[in-house]
C-alpha cells in the first residue's frame, strides 16, 4: 500500500525531534534527526494500518468480499 500523509515535525525540548501524522490518530515517531523522526513515523503508520486490517479481518465470514480501492 502506498499513500502520502502529512508529517508534522517539531524539535523536542529534550533534544531530537518528534513527529505526528494528523490523518492517522495515534501515529507518532521520534528521532535524533528529522530523517529519523520521519522514518519512525512511517513505521508507526505501517504498523497501525497492519493492525487495523488484521483486526477487521478477525471473524469475517469466508464469503466476505475483500477488494482494493485507490483513493
Amino acid at each position: 500500500m502506498k499513500g502520502k500523509f502529512t508529517a508534522i515535525i517539531e524539535e523536542a525540548p529534550e533534544g531530537g525531534y518528534w513527529a505526528i501524522c494528523p490523518e492517522v490518530p495515534g501515529a507518532n515517531g521520534q528521532g535524533e534527526t528529522v530523517t529519523e523522526a520521519k522514518r519512525s513515523l512511517r513505521e508507526a503508520i505501517r504498523l497501525i494500518f497492519k493492525d487495523r486490517v488484521a483486526d477487521a479481518r478477525r471473524g469475517l465470514p469466508k464469503e466476505a468480499i475483500q477488494a482494493v480501492v485507490a483513493v
